[in-house]
């Protein structure tokens, strides 16, 4: 009994030595842990938000026609530039059945009442020479006389009120008729000219289409769209989570889809004050005018993205935010510097702005500093040897 407990212990102790001496032999088998470390660097950091929209002019004007019509000529495309007052189109007039009824109308009461007016004038004038004859023998009173001539000259007025009333009334069938009248002048015809100057940025009719004059009640037809290409804005929205963190008067960045390695600086300088939904989200119109120091034609409309910029820091000691870490229980953000091989000791510091990849570092570490890297790796066993 005594002899199989001993052989059994044996066995068991040659077990385990065996087992030992496997373990050992494995873990010297494991690469070693390396970690690799990086320096700050000197960099400038811009902590800022992306809004996307598009270039458009600060102003746009609509040149609309002041008489209604078809159109008969156009003289500009868009592109074209063009000086206040140029000519743009002109517009042939199809007179209305019913205004030209109604105008020839009052023409034919405006000639009725001038021969009545002139009637009355010739008999006044005739009552007023025979008092006058009476008047001066000494026949009639100074009194009858007086009231003769009163109604001469009331009936003179008459006469050149009622020649007024029909040149008015000429002037108003022409204009039905054909659009324009030689007593108006500038205000009433058919050539339609730029108030402004400009480059022409669309022509959204065509010579045969018909226009309608702009009035108290509509709008009247676009016949031309001209801006000035030289006081371009960003016009974009931003969402509702970074409106709090703008203000007007910060810079922009802009950068055009279309015009490659190319940067526009520009003034934030409106905010609206209201958001509007799209796609389940409360958006944000903003604005930013461009200084354009150069010569780049910026097309209208283009799409582009403005980096509004929060906070600037140039110049300044940074470190990529993944190197950062943060005690467990005070939230004190250290970094882990190299003291010798593979030997690192904490070291707090203090941050400032950051971009999301690289932070700016107050104090704590210098440039020269070996700042380890989080992630660990194993040796390859020939680094290891």
């Amino acid at each position: 009994m005594k002899k199989t407990t001993t052989i059994i212990t044996l066995i068991a102790i040659v077990l385990l030595f065996i087992v030992s001496m496997f373990w050992f032999y494995s873990k010297n088998q494991e690469d070693p842990i390396v970690y690799l470390t990086e320096n700050p660097s000197i960099q400038t950091i811009l902590k800022k938000t992306v809004a996307t929209g598009s270039i458009v002019p600060k102003e746009e004007i609509l040149i609309k026609p002041n008489i209604s019509g078809i159109i008969d000529e156009i003289f500009v495309v868009a592109g074209d530039i063009i000086k206040s007052g140029d000519l743009i189109a002109k517009v042939k007039v199809v007179p209305n059945v019913n205004s030209l009824s109604s105008a020839q109308n009052n023409i034919n009461s405006a000639r009725t009442q001038v021969e009545t007016a002139k009637l009355s004038l010739e008999s006044q004038k005739s009552i007023f020479k025979r008092q006058k004859e009476l008047f001066e023998k000494g026949v009639i009173s100074a009194n009858e006389f007086d009231t003769a001539e009163l109604n001469f000259n009331q009936a003179q007025q008459r006469y050149n009120q009622e020649k007024v009333t029909l040149a008015g009334a000429q002037q108003t069938y022409d204009i039905v008729r054909t659009g324009t009248s030689r007593g108006l002048g500038a205000s009433a015809n058919t050539e339609i000219r730029t108030t402004v100057s400009g480059m022409v940025l669309d022509v959204p009719v065509k010579t045969g289409n018909q226009v309608i004059e702009s009035n108290n009640f509509n709008d009247g037809t676009t016949i031309a769209i001209i801006a000035d290409v030289e006081k371009m804005i960003f016009e974009g929205k931003v969402d509702e989570s970074e409106v709090g963190k703008i203000t007007e008067n910060l810079p922009l960045e802009i950068i055009v889809g279309a015009i490659e390695n190319k940067k526009f600086d520009a003034i934030l300088d409106y905010i609206a004050p209201k958001g509007v939904s799209e796609n389940g989200a409360i958006q944000f119109e903003i604005k930013g005018t461009l200084n354009k120091k150069d010569t780049t034609f910026i097309r209208a409309g283009l799409s582009a993205n403005a980096s509004i910029i929060l906070a600037r820091a140039d110049s300044v000691l940074t470190l990529k935010e993944a190197l950062v870490q943060f005690d467990a229980k005070t939230q004190v953000p250290f970094v882990e510097v190299m003291t010798g091989e593979q030997q690192f000791e904490r070291r707090d510091i203090e941050l400032g702005i950051s971009d999301g990849i690289n932070v700016e570092i107050k104090s704590g570490i210098t440039v020269e500093d070996a700042i380890k890297v989080w992630n660990k790796i194993k040796a390859s066993r020939e680094f290891g040897q």
